[in-house]
């Protein structure tokens, strides 16, 4: 029961390698996707994770939800899937 995770308010010099690796201390990671934008391809400054356990990501939003990274509060919560 993998659970996605919808992240925003990220600093535009993180990369999802290093994005992955802060998440990664909870648990393991299926996929990162940072949202680019298509013309220039800066960062929009959100991304969506995967974890594979719900828990460990669960343990990932109380840890990181609110944390600062590199001057910027992250946000993170469950995301919600559009298709239902």
């Amino acid at each position: 029961n993998c659970m996605k995770l919808f992240v925003k308010n990220i600093d535009s010099s993180i990369n999802e390698m290093q994005l992955e690796g802060l998440f990664a201390q909870f648990g393991k990671v299926v996929s990162t996707k940072i949202v680019y934008d298509t013309i220039t391809w800066e960062s929009k400054g959100f991304a969506f994770l995967e974890m594979v356990k719900k828990e460990d990501a669960l343990k990932a939003i109380e840890a990181l939800n609110g944390k600062e990274i590199k001057g910027r509060e992250l946000i993170v919560q469950e995301a919600v899937d559009k298709r239902r």
